[in-house]
């Protein structure tokens, strides 16, 4: 994995991951309301101060979440995306389930490649995790072809298995070990 500078986790030729911060509020919330065409109906970021407040504060206190933006050096580090690691367990299982999305300035050019592939070396490094999960409703082609690109092989399929838009989804499963990264 490239060394980090001082402002990123990790860093590739075109982004940078970092840590979610209370003060990337006004920023991320303008990007998820100019992207909920590209969102809807598979995700659906926090729009307003408040409620990314209470999302950022879960990513930034709870253990078992890490929050990561995906930051576009070719706009002076603006975010382009995010990822998030949830239900990280240590010990034996040294998992979690990832989730993410591309804010729709940056789509189609290749930083969302870039930045989960950092986040996925990040978690196999220093965070020493040894399996992530992405679970994605078949429909989904564009996040599908992004697990695909990152080296995750699909392993089932779970149907009613997430609750988004008011209705139980069908996920296919998605999952990469450290083993299976070159």
């Amino acid at each position: 994995m490239p060394q980090p500078s001082s402002r990123y986790l990790a860093e590739g030729p075109r982004v940078g991951i970092r840590h979610f911060t209370h003060a990337d509020a006004a920023e991320f919330t303008a990007r998820a309301r100019e992207s909920k065409d590209l969102h809807r109906p598979w995700l659906f970021p926090p729009d307003g101060e408040a409620a990314y407040a209470a999302y950022a504060g879960r990513l930034i206190e709870d253990r078992t979440k890490a929050g990561f933006l995906v930051c576009a050096k070719e706009d002076g580090g603006g975010i382009a995306g995010f990822v998030n690691i949830n239900n990280i367990v240590e010990g034996a299982f040294r998992s979690g389930a990832l989730g993410y999305g591309a804010f729709s300035h940056a789509a189609g050019r290749g930083l969302m490649r870039q930045g989960l592939d950092l986040v996925v070396g990040h978690a196999f490094g220093p965070m020493r995790l040894h399996r992530l999960e992405i679970n994605v409703q078949p429909a989904n082609t564009g996040s599908i072809a992004l697990a695909r690109a990152c080296g995750f092989r699909l392993e089932g399929f779970s149907p009613n298995m997430l609750f988004i838009d008011g209705a139980w989804r069908d996920h296919e499963r998605w999952a990469i070990t450290a083993e299976m990264r070159p």
